[in-house]
């Protein structure tokens, strides 16, 4: 019996890199300069870690629990983690419609490539990406690839956006935060947004892809000098997320749709979907009712805001769509916003998914009416995905 209890796609799943990821799929003039593909918490003996996991998917003991321990095994331990063939039969066990399928480790090393302002290794490093996620996702069309188009100059972009969709994205991935030199909303991206409006797919922001500091970290490490002990993150290190540095994920994207919406770039296409993914969504009612508030306080003053055809807080429903951490109380962020925004999403096989995120969000949804769990659990991530999902 698969893990799903209804219909049910899955708008954030994810493969899990092994250090030879990139380098199989990229240009020869490009291999030596591709950063490491690792997590912190696994090097050095990592290649010597997934040999080993490689050798358990393949032993007939251990592939007789890959259902009972479905939603336990987590990262490279998983069934279909980062063997492609095994993804199928991890989504027969799961359940799902459909599973819209990111990087692990990559979001904050492509935005780095591009702030490096050398557009030559920045594209070529989101080409190699969109290659390998394609190819993983390539044993079964319910596996939905998610391809990375930088935003730093406006005919690579435009031309990156016409080469993954060739390739058959089902989503085009960009940065939460802002691209280095312009605003999201320059109309030099115009060419961009209209070739996903055109084609029926989103734009997606990935936790990962928001503004770092130099040192790679999303906020201060300043603010982790509290004179305690360290406090270790989801794996046991110090480089992925704990909770201060979760209060700076939202961050990223609710300036950046906002400025998009300011400068009418949802009025300009109106068709096109823009989803928040893994970013959590508790930020998502006080974010719109902040910007209704600044069109008010300011669109006496600002010839851009009078242009809108309606409130931030509309284009919103209309064209934005976010998932919730199984943490968050998704009943009261429904009830706080509206019905068309919030969508599930698994976060399979990564820890900080859990091991039963239904279990959670159904927890937290016992108010939500069953046209409201629909729209959780499948219409509105269907909205998102558009043509995507027409196969």
């Amino acid at each position: 019996m698969p893990y799903a209890h209804r219909d049910i796609h899955d708008a954030d799943a994810h493969v899990v890199e092994t250090p030879d990821w990139l380098e199989r799929h990229a240009d020869a003039s490009l291999r030596a300069e591709l950063p490491p593909v690792y997590v912190s918490t696994v090097r050095p003996d990592e290649g010597k870690q997934i040999e080993r996991y490689r050798s358990q998917h393949a032993d007939p003991a251990y592939r007789a629990e890959d259902e009972s321990q479905l939603m336990q095994r987590k990262n490279w331990a998983a069934t279909g983690s980062f063997i492609k063939e095994d993804r199928p039969r991890a989504l027969d066990l799961l359940g799902f419609k459909s599973q819209l399928i990111f990087n692990t480790f990559l979001n904050s090393k492509l935005l780095e490539a591009e702030r490096r302002k050398d557009p030559e290794y920045a594209y070529g490093f989101a080409r190699t990406h969109n290659r390998a996620i394609v190819e993983f996702c390539s044993p079964d069309p319910r596996l939905l690839p998610t391809c990375y188009v930088p935003l730093g100059d406006f005919a690579r972009s435009e031309q990156m956006a016409r080469e993954v969709l060739d390739m058959g994205c089902a989503a085009m991935l960009v940065p939460s935060g802002c691209p280095a030199g312009h605003s999201p909303s320059h109309i030099g991206l115009d060419r961009v947004w209209a070739q996903a409006q055109e084609a029926g797919l989103p734009i997606v922001f990935h936790v990962g892809g928001g503004i770092r500091l130099p040192d790679g970290r999303l906020i201060d490490p300043e603010y982790f000098e509290n004179g305690g002990p360290p406090v270790p993150d989801f794996h046991g290190g110090d480089e992925n997320f704990r909770s201060v540095d979760y209060m700076g994920i939202p961050t990223a994207p609710m300036q950046t749709i906002a400025t998009m919406i300011f400068d009418g770039v949802l009025d300009r296409f109106p068709e096109l979907r823009l989803g928040v993914i893994e970013q959590g969504a508790s930020w998502v009612p006080s974010w719109m009712r902040y910007m209704d508030s600044a069109f008010e306080a300011f669109r006496k003053r600002e010839e851009r805001l009078q242009k809108l055809s309606m409130l931030p807080s509309e284009f919103v429903r209309r064209q934005v769509r976010v998932t919730p951490y199984p943490a968050e109380d998704v009943g009261w962020i429904i009830a706080n916003s509206a019905d068309e925004i919030c969508m599930f999403s698994s976060d399979f096989p990564h820890v900080e998914g859990g091991r039963d995120p239904i279990r959670r969000f159904e927890a937290s949804m016992q108010s939500c009416s069953e046209e409201q769990k629909q729209r959780f659990y499948f219409d509105n991530c269907v909205d998102l995905l558009g043509k995507a999902l027409d196969g």
